[in-house]
């Protein structure tokens, strides 16, 4: 029994060791507004130079959310955070982060950007009036692999969200946004 406790009480350490390196030394949170808006803009630009799709997407979106650098790092424990900007008819509508937490058989530390096109009203509006969305409750959303792209640009579309995962660096056995909660934020 002791020797149980012991290996608990290591994992726990282990947790609390990786949560605290995303949540104090991340270089996730910008330094200022206008980092965050300009590595944002830095971000979409990758995305649409990379994914034309998503480009084109982008031009019948109601509003766009981008996280331009999200670090994710665990060891069973896990977790992730970014900030990043919303902006609707081209024109910056608030500030988001994006915090999530995992546990099972987990381990190793990465960054990467996402992009959420909200295509509905009601996406929209879900995101302005809940004070916190959680990707897999309220609207749908699809993670839109970069070589399945080629479809978003018919007139098909017809779910709520698309989320693009990209230029990520690290490694870790799994990424998924499933389970992100997206909060706004005062900067």
């Amino acid at each position: 029994m002791h020797k149980i406790q012991h290996r608990l009480q290591n994992l726990l350490l282990m947790a609390a060791a990786t949560l605290s390196l995303i949540a104090i030394g991340s270089p996730a949170m910008a330094a200022t507004a206008e980092d965050l808006n300009h590595d944002a803009t830095q971000a979409l630009q990758l995305l649409y130079k990379t994914s034309p799709d998503a480009a084109a997407l982008a031009k019948r979106a109601k509003g766009i959310l981008v996280f331009p650098n999200v670090v994710k790092a665990g060891l069973v424990f896990g977790g992730s955070y970014g900030e990043g900007m919303l902006t609707k008819g081209g024109t910056f509508a608030g500030y988001y982060n994006s915090v999530s937490a995992s546990w099972g058989w987990q381990a190793g530390a990465q960054s990467y950007s996402y992009v959420v096109f909200l295509m509905s009203d009601d996406a929209l509006t879900y995101l302005d009036k809940s004070e916190g969305w959680e990707i897999g409750v309220g609207p749908t959303v699809v993670v839109v692999d970069a070589g399945a792209a080629k479809n978003l640009s018919s007139s098909t579309l017809q779910d709520d969200a698309y989320a693009f995962i990209f230029d990520q660096t690290g490694l870790m056995a799994s990424l998924s946004i499933e389970g992100t909660k997206i909060t706004p934020i005062k900067r």
